[in-house]
């Protein structure tokens, strides 16, 4: 069976030295050696400064929340932040969980990020963020959204799950907002196995983010921060380290795998529309068909060509219920149903990807 992604596995020799680096220090977890060294190669690889590694990416958006006051209480108001159905269910879980409404504002067609003209439309008193998301690595209109922003004296924390080394006008996409935040799931480009990382504006900010990822603890008998635990421990930082000792092996075999689709597809089916200035990083081929019946019967044909595709991201998520929304995001609701993630990953041979092209080619 080809897998919709497959987790990059690094050199075992390369990950035994560095294990066996923890077993001779005995230093499992609080900030230890490797946890600092996977910061400052990141924030040399990446191009950023005030890095914080978390345990995964889940906790990195909510870190970054209570860091800069989003979820804090208040009287009187009920706070919300505006937000993207179209993305994974923990950019808006996470809001819900901290006490913070989610509020979704439609997305722009082509390139499937917020669209900031529908942002203004739900800006209300009770709204203190904007947390817009770099769907598939795709470039939010960031000058746009942090304009906004800053009209309305609001934070802004993008979700940066998917846009690991993702350049923009030649510089990181991570250094814009107040926070953006990645995630290093297995399953993502750059892993840790299990792990995230928030890329803060502010150095005051990333201090009092790394009081909170340890229960507020600031010395042995000191809490001045009300925390949780959610830091990386050494092994997840074992693994980090390795992949990126071969980043750009894997970069440039994901990328063979990326155009090929391109060049037999682009002129077939919709693709996301990338915006100009964008250096990409190669994380996800998503294709549009042109209604929701044929992505159903696509994505059973390759299944039964042993393919496995996803509908990444389905459903819309004004249409969760727990999530308790509203009003239909329209634009959201029919890319999800059209939408489909065909496998990609490092090792993916050519002769399965033919495979694959030619069951879409089959079905045009």
């Amino acid at each position: 069976m080809i897998p919709v992604t497959k987790p990059y596995l690094p050199s075992r020799e390369n990950l035994d030295k560095y294990i066996d680096g923890i077993y001779e220090r005995q230093w499992l977890t609080n900030n230890g050696q490797l946890v600092q060294e996977l910061t400052r190669r990141l924030e040399r690889y990446l191009g950023v400064e005030n890095l914080l590694l978390v345990a995964n990416g889940t906790l990195a958006l909510q870190i970054a929340y209570r860091a800069l006051g989003v979820s804090d209480a208040r009287p009187e108001q009920d706070p919300e932040a505006i937000t993207s159905p179209f993305t994974f269910i923990a950019t808006a879980s996470s809001l819900k969980w901290d006490g913070v409404e989610p509020v979704f504002a439609d997305i722009d067609p082509g390139t499937w990020c917020l669209d900031p003209i529908n942002i203004e439309k739900v800006i209300t008193p009770n709204t203190r963020a904007i947390v817009p998301v770099h769907v598939f690595g795709n470039a939010c209109d960031v000058e746009a959204i942090d304009a906004i922003a800053q009209q309305h004296s609001l934070r802004v924390i993008y979700d940066a799950s998917h846009a690991f080394g993702v350049k923009y006008k030649g510089e990181s996409l991570l250094k814009y907002g107040d926070a953006a935040t990645l995630s290093f799931h297995a399953t993502k480009l750059f892993h840790t196995g299990e792990g995230g990382a928030i890329i803060f504006k502010r150095k005051e900010d990333l201090e009092r983010a790394k009081k909170m990822i340890n229960f507020g603890i600031t010395g042995p008998e000191t809490i001045e921060e009300l925390g949780i635990n959610a830091k990386m421990n050494e092994l997840q930082a074992a693994m980090g380290l390795c992949v990126l000792d071969e980043m750009e092996e894997n970069l440039k075999a994901r990328a063979d795998v990326w155009h090929r689709y391109e060049k037999e597809l682009s002129k077939t089916l919709q693709l996301q529309a990338k915006h100009g200035a964008l250096g990409y990083n190669y994380a996800y081929f998503p294709v549009v068909f042109e209604s929701e019946e044929r992505t159903i019967r696509v994505t059973a044909t390759l299944k039964q060509n042993g393919v496995l595709a996803r509908r990444y991201f389905y459903p819309s998520l004004e249409s969760v219920d727990c999530l308790d929304a509203k009003i239909d995001q329209p634009i959201s609701k029919d890319i999800a149903s059209r939408i489909l993630c065909l496998p990609i990953y490092s090792g993916l041979e050519e002769v399965d990807q033919r495979v694959i092209l030619s069951v879409l080619t089959e079905n045009d």
